[in-house]
């Protein structure tokens, strides 16, 4: 993400956009939706690798299969499809400034609601489902990003780039001395896996529990890896400062550019970074991957946003491309909560308990499958109605009783039609 220049010409060359951004910003902005469509693959491949238990190098008959199925998702999807979210979560920010503008509300009182409700949410999910929630480091951020909201738009992205620089340095200074000093210790990775496994495989409360234990452990990572979600939120507001995504045929240059730069800039880092967590390096060279990861995510993540957009630019497949994923992304707080719920179930003792039992490969032929199905079930759903069940929720909590006039208002609009 910190490809996008600091400073963004009025006038690029490319075709002009068939709406203007005022129009656009009234309705909803399709290229958004369908990027939040796209990221819930990569962040279903991620999680689903905690929730299932999957731990340590691959063994068994399907080793070699596991293996590379682990080793890419790290590679193509850890650390970017989070950066993605929180790039779209800083671009959304601008629009709901402007929503309220337009609606003649106090910015700031109904944004700290939503971000209340949002907080609620993700602990709701980390308790009951998935302890590596990532709602409420969202919320925490989103009142930051509110303090600052009168930023630049290159200021903002000057700050984010110092913030990815600040992080790197970190993380590398952190795994220099772990390679130095630490020794490997395999038996430890096996008592965690001993311990997990037990309480993922037993009833409800040992899973609660398990589940508030393992979130208190990441707490301290949350932190460190908040930054890097700030940077991208940043970016993401400068971008929206722009309209960049309500207008994307102007920048057509720029996100042909950027693709070609940040596929090769991204790739080298996130191959490292799967080489050290993943092999042939061992644990101890975690954190230096993570440095590198750190470093270049961003930059593979904007290469995968100007990807599609230029692919959704294309007439009849760009077109097709973009009803299939919107669908998904206008309900994506909805689907992220159902991919937790519906692994959880698969993988611990709220259903079926195979924790720890299924390796990468298979898993990630299993999220494929879910994914799929999402999309399948967002379009027939969207079809129907105007928003998914947490984004009604979330909505109400922001909205309060303006909300549930709106949408009687628009059920009568939708009867009398």
């Amino acid at each position: 993400m910190e490809m996008v220049p600091l400073h963004l010409p009025g006038t690029l060359r490319g075709k002009p956009a068939p709406e203007s951004g005022m129009e656009r910003t009234a309705a909803r902005i399709q290229e958004i939706d369908a990027l939040r469509g796209f990221a819930l693959l990569g962040i279903c491949l991620v999680n689903a690798q905690v929730i299932a238990g999957v731990y340590g190098l691959p063994t068994g008959p399907f080793a070699v299969g596991d293996h590379v199925a682990a080793w890419l998702v790290t590679a193509l999807c850890t650390m970017k499809f989070y950066l993605l979210f929180s790039f779209l979560f800083g671009y959304s920010f601008t629009l709901q400034i402007r929503a309220a503008d337009r609606d003649g509300v106090p910015f700031a009182r109904r944004h700290g609601r939503r971000l209340l409700g949002l907080f609620l949410i993700g602990a709701a999910h980390a308790v009951l489902l998935y302890p590596g929630d990532i709602l409420m480091t969202y919320a925490a951020l989103g009142l930051v990003l509110t303090a600052v909201r009168r930023l630049r738009a290159r200021t903002a992205l000057r700050l984010a780039c110092l913030i990815i620089a600040f992080l790197t340095a970190v993380f590398l200074v952190i795994g220099l001395l772990t390679v130095v000093l630490a020794k490997p210790d395999p038996g430890a990775a096996t008592d965690l896996a001993a311990r997990d496994t037990a309480a993922y495989r037993g009833g409800p409360l040992d899973i609660i529990h398990a589940n508030v234990g393992l979130y208190r452990e990441m707490a301290g990572g949350a932190i460190l890896y908040g930054g890097h979600l700030f940077a991208a939120f940043l970016i993401g507001f400068a971008a929206g400062k722009h309209r960049v995504l309500e207008e994307p045929a102007r920048y057509t240059v720029w996100a042909k550019r950027i693709l070609g730069l940040g596929a090769l800039i991204g790739l080298p880092g996130s191959m490292f970074m799967a080489m050290c967590e993943n092999g042939p390096l061992d644990d101890r060279f975690a954190y230096i991957g993570r440095a590198f990861g750190i470093l270049t995510a961003p930059a593979l993540t904007a290469a995968y946003v100007c990807g599609l957009l230029l692919l959704m630019g294309r007439a009849r497949f760009g077109r097709r491309l973009r009803d299939m994923l919107a669908p998904a992304g206008r309900m994506a707080l909805t689907n992220y909560l159902l991919q937790s719920a519906v692994l959880a179930f698969v993988f611990t003792g709220y259903g079926f308990a195979l924790y720890g039992r299924v390796g990468p490969g298979v898993l990630a032929l299993g999220c494929l499958v879910l994914y799929g199905t999402q999309l399948l079930v967002a379009r027939h759903v969207m079809a129907r109605t105007r928003y998914g069940p947490a984004e009604l929720l979330l909505r109400r909590i922001t909205r309060g009783s303006s909300a549930r006039g709106s949408e009687r208002a628009l059920g009568q609009g939708r009867a009398a039609t």
